[in-house]
């Protein structure tokens, strides 16, 4: 898996960042999962090598404007661009009837099915290679962040021992790749599972939407291979990012320290930081939780 960073500023955007907007791509097929969709977040996509037909489903944390301004103008463009693939775009209660007003009172359309689900706590999507569940942060409206589960991947088969065991090649091969019991010609019975390596652990990546501290930030992140969280301003203004439900540099390490994350990547940064800052905002991430990377516009990061 893969993630791009299409914008990692908060509320507006500045000459050095747009906001917010991550795509994961999936590396199996190629294909795009979007977090958050702020305005301008189609132009930062053209910017980049990911094809828009690949985009398959969104998720949005929240309804501020910085987190979804951008969708009519990107579902209306990948229209027009002929792309018939489906979206699924999940969301809190309120983005049904900001997609569906934008798009009628606009005269707009979409050539595709679009599929707008309004979202709670809990599990919200499972596929068979991954899950998605949603968790309510703490925030000034109701906002979610996503925990996002691979599927452990089943062991491959170990061709070497079936063979010395005289376990010719063919057919068979595929029942015992599934962990099942066959009854070979020769009256043997052999459970596939005697004959399969251990499973692939299935990666975990957790992306928070807006929040200041919450009890259950430690239980969304347990253990997880990246941790995406929001340090919208550096820790000496603390009082001010609570009130407004978000979070700091250090406080958002804290997470990650506690939660047993393996990396962090620090985004959502607050207009008043230019580029020039990262490595000071950075060293506060760091003085907590050294596996910290602060994300830039147009950012890469493997999962």
């Amino acid at each position: 898996m893969r993630l791009t960073f299409l914008g990692t500023g908060a509320g507006a955007p500045s000459q050095q960042r747009n906001v917010t907007a991550i795509a994961l791509t999936l590396s199996q097929r190629s294909d795009i999962w979007l977090f958050d969709c702020g305005e301008a977040t189609q132009n930062q996509f053209i910017r980049t090598s990911l094809k828009i037909s690949k985009l398959q489903k969104i998720f949005i944390t929240h309804m501020h404007g910085d987190h979804i301004f951008g969708l009519p103008g990107l579902l209306t463009s990948r229209s027009m661009a002929g792309i018939e693939q489906p979206i699924s775009i999940y969301g809190p209660k309120g983005i049904k009837l900001f997609l569906e007003t934008a798009l009628r009172l606009s005269c707009s359309c979409t050539n595709f099915p679009l599929d707008i689900l309004e979202i709670e706590e809990g599990l919200i999507l499972d596929n068979g290679e991954f899950s998605v569940t949603a968790w309510p942060m703490n925030h000034v409206i109701e906002c979610y962040g996503y925990r996002i589960e691979q599927h452990d991947k089943p062991g491959s088969l170990d061709a070497i021992r079936l063979k010395a065991a005289g376990i010719k090649s063919g057919p068979v091969y595929q029942h015992l790749k599934k962990g099942k019991r066959i009854i070979l010609e020769d009256g043997r019975e052999i459970d596939g599972m005697d004959y399969l390596f251990a499973p692939t652990k299935g990666k975990v990546l957790v992306i928070f939407g807006d929040t200041g501290p919450t009890n259950i930030a430690q239980e969304l992140a347990a253990n997880a291979d990246v941790m995406v969280h929001e340090t919208t301003l550096e820790t000496n203004l603390a009082e001010k990012a609570n009130v407004r439900g978000h979070s700091t540099t250090v406080q958002a390490a804290w997470v990650a320290k506690q939660a047993g994350a393996k990396r962090m990547i620090a985004t959502h940064f607050s207009s008043r930081y230019l580029l020039q800052d990262q490595p000071r905002l950075l060293a506060e991430c760091q003085t907590v939780f050294t596996s910290t990377e602060l994300a830039r516009d147009f950012s890469v990061f493997e999962v």
